[in-house]
């Protein structure tokens, strides 16, 4: 075999290592789980920074996991179940955390807009399998997970230096992903109430 000479063959070579190697799909979801779990506790203490780059590591393997997935075809529909539902339990154990910061800061308002996050941001990805499951594609709206991911993370990472950027960031979190279900339900609606054409 061929040395690799290029960085294209140097990705293709790393690639197809990684392919034949015992890694699979679901030992990313996990990894990205235990990182999002790690990050919920640096947060709880407070440790800002470090949470915020332990979230976006963790957020990261979320997104290689189904790429790795359909590029080693080593997925399994069991596996694509397992991604979907650690998502949405790490963004609310890490979204939990900050609460708990809002709470002990007597702060009832930004509280109370961490439940709306959770609840909206749960309720993005529902509508969205709600939809497929009636047979409408739904991925419309302003703040689908990657978004919510970056917004997220910068409100983690400066914390560290602007106390108020994760209140800042709770905030927005929350309106983007109520305008987003809205905008979604919208869509369902219009697609299902749309007038079926005679093709012929």
């Amino acid at each position: 075999m061929s040395r690799p000479t290029t960085a294209r063959d140097y990705q293709q070579h790393f690639r197809n290592r990684l392919i034949e190697s015992r890694l699979t799909p679901n030992a990313i979801s996990l990894t990205g789980f235990a990182l999002c779990v790690v990050a919920a506790a640096l947060v709880y203490k407070e440790w800002w920074l470090a949470g915020g780059i332990a979230f976006i590591v963790g957020s990261v393997c979320d997104t290689l996991d189904g790429r790795y997935s359909r590029m080693s075809g080593k997925g399994t529909p069991f596996g694509a179940f397992l991604d979907s539902t650690l998502d949405r339990i790490e963004e609310g154990v890490v979204l939990a955390a900050v609460g708990v910061h809002f709470s002990r800061q007597g702060d009832d308002l930004a509280a109370g807009a961490v439940v709306i996050a959770v609840v909206a941001s749960l309720m993005v990805s529902y509508t969205r399998a709600r939809a497929e499951a009636l047979g409408v594609e739904c991925k419309v709206g302003i703040a689908d997970r990657a978004v919510r991911v970056v917004i997220l993370s910068a409100g983690l990472v400066f914390a560290q230096f602007w106390d108020d950027a994760i209140t800042v960031a709770v905030y927005v979190l929350g309106a983007m992903a109520v305008i987003t279900v809205l905008q979604r339900i919208f869509h369902v609606r219009k697609e299902l109430t749309r007038p079926v054409t005679d093709p012929a």
